[in-house]
């Protein structure tokens, strides 16, 4: 079907519902996301400065801070100016590649996960050959193919979606461009665009979960036939903080993406968004440090580092006045 886009911009109505309450939001989502970058950078530049974390583990978890904090960025400086600005227009290219970068990163995070519930497996079925299975070129690999499908993905959900034709309203009940409320301004919006968007998002969401799955399934049945309780501890232990991560992702996404889709549903949509956007990436730096010894020293050594260097420069300032 030809385009007859009419359209030329959209406009981002999102919490314009809410007036009242956009300084409020501004304050609450500008420190969420100070926070959130504080911390995925904490993780990031812990991983790199310590030597006993450069293991695969802490490759993917490093890998995926990196990831969601791209993610945030995507979304959330948009969201804040919006808060503020009485204009929420957004152009349909800048729209597409908001939605490209969103939806690519996403699908990465997803599969990094799966990569981290594979490398789990690995480390409790075959501890003597873990280091043989999972070498940083095997490793760089899978980190690799997580952004290479994830992104792939994308822009194939992109030409499917800017291949419609826009021609009557162009307000988005969103604040920013998700597939679901963008598809439905479409004129020409049938099954035959629906079926291949929700094709390519079950292929993410449900296609990565079930790897996860399946690596559990194995976990826990090797920790079952494990002889020892606190062996059993110590092999659940070093899974728990990632599985957790991965209930909170999935539950919020596959709510959001994976239901059917109406226009009194988009509200409810947006709240979801709010905390897989906002709240979620806000979290999983928190569960990552506080289940994990390793990464609390790490994390304690890095931050003692920064400050002894800053409290450095200061003196090295106040000598040369």
């Amino acid at each position: 079907m030809d385009n007859h886009t009419t359209v030329s911009t959209f406009l981002l109505w999102g919490f314009s519902s809410f007036p009242d309450l956009q300084d409020l939001l501004f304050v609450m989502v500008f420190f969420s996301h100070v926070t959130i970058l504080a911390a995925n950078v904490s993780i990031m530049v812990a991983v790199k400065l310590n030597h006993s974390l450069h293991i695969p583990m802490y490759f993917f978890l490093c890998g995926l801070s990196f990831s969601e904090t791209c993610t945030t960025v995507v979304i959330i400086p948009r969201m804040l100016v919006d808060l503020l600005s009485d204009s929420k227009s957004i152009s349909i290219p800048e729209c597409a590649t908001q939605m490209f970068f969103f939806f690519g990163l996403s699908s990465n995070n997803c599969f990094i996960m799966a990569a981290m519930s594979y490398d789990r497996y690995t480390a409790i079925h075959n501890p003597l050959h873990y280091s043989i299975l999972m070498t940083p070129k095997i490793c760089f690999q899978l980190m690799m193919a997580a952004w290479l499908v994830g992104f792939l993905v994308s822009v194939c959900i992109i030409t499917v979606v800017f291949n419609l034709s826009f021609c009557d309203s162009n307000t988005i009940q969103h604040f920013f461009c998700d597939i679901s409320p963008v598809v439905h301004l479409a004129c020409d919006y049938t099954l035959s665009y629906e079926l291949p968007i929700f094709v390519l998002s079950a292929f993410v969401l449900v296609g990565s979960f079930i790897l996860i799955m399946i690596s559990y399934v194995f976990i826990g049945s090797i920790v079952m036939k494990m002889p020892s309780a606190k062996g059993r501890y110590k092999a659940f232990s070093t899974c728990s903080s990632h599985l957790t991560v991965v209930c909170i992702h999935y539950g919020f996404a596959g709510f959001v993406y994976l239901r059917p889709k109406n226009s009194d549903s988009f509200n409810e949509d947006m709240l979801m968004a709010v905390t897989y956007t906002v709240l979620t990436p806000l979290l999983n730096p928190i569960i990552y440090s506080l289940r994990n010894k390793e990464m609390q020293i790490a994390l304690r050594m890095t931050v003692n580092s920064a400050n002894r260097f800053i409290l450095q420069m200061v003196n090295k300032r106040t000598l040369n006045i």
